[in-house]
């Protein structure tokens, strides 16, 4: 084997390894996010939850105070 054949077999080793550690890399960055975000969803709904809650009160509420002869702003 040439010198320079073995040099390039070299390379493409270590060039091969850095790729597949940055994918690892890659992975267990994705999962930590996932996992980070599902916390971060977990702990919002509840917060989430009350405020539809209250928008939902008060479209009723806004609803039952119509003004007598005039239109409501959803008809027509």
């Amino acid at each position: 084997m040439s010198t320079w054949l073995v040099v390039w077999f070299i390379v493409a080793i270590v060039s091969t390894g850095a790729v597949i550690a940055c994918l690892v890399a890659l992975v267990r960055h994705v999962l930590v996010v996932g996992r980070s975000a599902k916390e971060l969803q977990e702990a919002v709904k509840p917060l989430a939850d009350a405020i539809t809650a209250d928008g939902q009160r008060a479209s009723d509420r806004a609803s039952a105070l119509e003004v007598p002869g005039r239109p409501s702003p959803g008809r027509g």
